[in-house]
């Protein structure tokens, strides 16, 4: 069989994208090394990295240490200097814009709090004026901008790079990328802020090699991304991992999206607020009035947490009460799909010694023994960052996997 120009070019595409990934995975590495750990052989190795080194997208950084084995060959690894790249994050509090190098050094950052019920329009001219900023930011730096990375809340055409609904922002179809394609010139890649984590987490974060992980996002409300078999699991409308409106609890509050009883009004801080604002005003003994000056208003996550650090009851016994609606929604995801990992993000990792003990005993007790023995609970180690550096991967993926388009 004769392979035609078009089918050659999508070999090298597809090899090319193994080289980088594995680059991105560990650097650096030799030649011989990434021959033998993507089954290519010599040559092939040799004149992909040829073609990525012109590229400015890897690098030679030396010689590998002599060994008994003949020659030392030369470490490769991901070039820094490869262009920048712009991670966005966009939720009903904040805007956050980062600018990275290649390898995700962040060389830039801006986070903006936004007034409750901010227009949209508002919003957009902000987010606007920021990645104006950052790609500044950029040339500043000498770099190439490779490409704008979005993480919103809510339901995303990923095709399209729009976003369909967003309930917590209440935003309907909004077309990022034919907006910000055209204006700023370089790709845009849009994708749900649960997803968008996820994928930081699996590059840079506490899932770093692992396949098959659930990451559970806890903000204003509960966003979810599913990476199986390395990849974000997206379902069939790419509408996938909206977890936060599983409905767990029927005639329950309600829920942003319209409904009530969504796994999101019991785990979330909104949850973690509400009852501790319920229980206040009808008598329950605790520190945190005196903490926030008797204005109720005022409660944050933090409060709650520092409340409970000094021994609070009603601290305590709140966050205990989420501890028991998370772990026995992870039970069943755990049974669902069988994850080697479970990362908890958010602001309710300000809570993690709270959380992560009496939720890794549901887990045990509730889930499936033979699935339930295989999961780890951890904590998100890129925190706040996990949206934002998830947005970065979003481009930095898109390279790695079609490197050559």
């Amino acid at each position: 069989m004769v392979i035609g120009p078009a089918d050659h070019n999508l070999v090298r595409q597809i090899n090319s994208a193994l080289i980088l990934d594995r680059l991105l995975a560990d650097s650096p590495q030799s030649r011989a090394n990434l021959a033998q750990q993507t089954g290519l052989n010599r040559s092939t190795i040799s004149s992909l990295v040829s073609d990525l080194i012109a590229r400015h997208l890897i690098r030679e950084v030396g010689l590998e240490a002599a060994d008994s084995r003949g020659r030392p060959g030369m470490l490769l690894e991901l070039n820094p200097n490869g262009g920048c790249v712009v991670g966005i994050e966009i939720n009903v509090e904040h805007i956050t814009v980062i600018l990275t190098d290649f390898t995700a050094r962040t060389l830039w950052h801006r986070h903006v709090a936004l007034p409750d019920g901010s227009p949209q329009a508002e919003v957009l001219c902000l987010a606007e004026d920021l990645i104006d900023e950052a790609l500044r930011a950029g040339m500043a730096h000498h770099l190439t901008p490779l490409g704008i990375g979005l993480g919103v809340p809510g339901l995303v055409d990923v095709t399209d790079g729009a976003l369909v609904y967003a309930p917590n922002l209440t935003w309907h179809d909004v077309p990022f990328r034919e907006m910000w394609g055209h204006k700023f010139g370089v790709p845009l890649y849009v994708e749900n802020d649960g997803n968008v984590a996820a994928l930081g987490e699996y590059y840079f974060g506490v899932a770093k090699g692992y396949n098959h992980f659930v990451f559970l996002g806890t903000g204003v409300g509960l966003s979810g991304g599913l990476m199986l078999d390395g990849h974000i699991y997206r379902g069939v409308g790419g509408y996938a991992g909206e977890i936060g409106h599983i409905i767990v609890e029927s005639g329950g509050e309600l829920c942003a999206c319209g409904r009530r009883g969504c796994w999101e009004t019991l785990v979330g801080p909104r949850a973690v607020i509400r009852g501790i604002v319920h229980a206040l005003k009808n008598g329950a003994p605790s520190l945190i009035p005196d903490l926030v000056g008797g204005d109720l208003g005022r409660i944050t996550m933090d409060v709650v947490v520092g409340a409970a650090n000094r021994g609070d009851q009603l601290a305590r016994d709140t966050l205990a009460d989420i501890a028991l609606h998370l772990g026995t929604g992870i039970a069943n995801l755990v049974n669902l799909f069988n994850p080697e990992l479970v990362v908890l993000g958010g602001s309710l990792t300000l809570a993690g010694p709270y959380l992560v003990p009496p939720i890794s005993r549901i887990i045990a007790a509730e889930s499936l023994s033979l699935p339930g023995n295989m999961v780890a609970l951890s904590l998100s180690s890129l925190g706040a960052e996990a949206c934002v550096k998830g947005a970065v991967a979003l481009v930095i993926d898109g390279i790695v996997r079609d490197p050559i388009s």
